[in-house]
């Protein structure tokens, strides 16, 4: 969409955009980065690199790299929309690991199933302590303030309703039929005060607002015990 909201500027057919571009474009903001964390000491080398840990010898070495060509790699995406989102579903709607794959915890081991995709996807059993095990697993927890899936642009939260309106307005898109029978039981888009969304479940009863249940603190979670918070999950 247009920065003023007016048209729809399409791009032109086979085109997602300048590859080359992009690459130059993530080579400048991946070294700077890197010179960053190297200036704030989060950036240490040792062994065979430690030389680099001379600040001239880094600043020489990370000179050398602005010649080099990045490559970035860009493909069409799968099939189309319903094979990306299955993709992407797969991390942000999953757990690392899935039931089915732990075979088994006995004398502080976990053993559980893994594909070994070097070796032509074939499927092998590894033993694990359980405290490396946990340990992986919560490598897979976000640290706080982070989110999955993060919206932006005409799909930001605050104004998706509207903006999402606007583009199909501007290419000719009819609203999808389930957004039109949501938005019908909707109250607060119905304007009707007094309706209540069906029951999405059997399609005839009317849900019937009770009591809104207050955001739990996370100091409560915190300092419950480990166990205690899994039976109650």
């Amino acid at each position: 969409m247009s920065l003023d909201g007016s048209r729809w500027i399409s791009c032109r057919p086979r085109f997602f955009l300048p590859v080359r571009v992009l690459s130059k474009v993530f080579r400048g903001k991946f070294l700077a980065m890197t010179r960053r964390a190297f200036a704030n000491g989060q950036l240490t080398f040792q062994g065979t690199l430690a030389h680099l840990n001379d600040p001239d010898a880094f600043a020489a070495h990370l000179k050398t790299t602005y010649h080099t060509d990045w490559i970035v790699y860009a493909k069409r995406p799968f099939g189309g929309p319903e094979q990306v989102l299955k993709y992407l579903a797969r991390y942000t709607h999953r757990v690392a690991i899935s039931n089915h794959r732990l075979l088994s915890m006995a004398n502080g081991q976990v053993r559980f199933r893994w594909k070994d995709y070097a070796h032509k996807n074939k499927k092998r059993v590894m033993t694990l302590a359980a405290s490396e095990f946990i340990r992986r697993f919560l490598l897979h927890t976000l640290p706080t303030g982070f989110v999955r899936i993060r919206h932006y642009g005409f799909l930001a939260n605050p104004c998706r309703a509207d903006m999402l309106a606007r583009c199909r307005e501007l290419l000719g898109t009819p609203i999808p039929a389930r957004e039109s029978e949501d938005a019908a039981a909707d109250p607060a888009c119905s304007g009707d005060q007094q309706a209540m969304p069906r029951c999405p479940a059997c399609k005839n009863g009317h849900l019937t607002r009770t009591d809104i249940a207050p955001a739990p603190r996370y100091a409560e979670y915190a300092l419950r015990p480990f166990a205690h918070a899994i039976d109650t999950s």
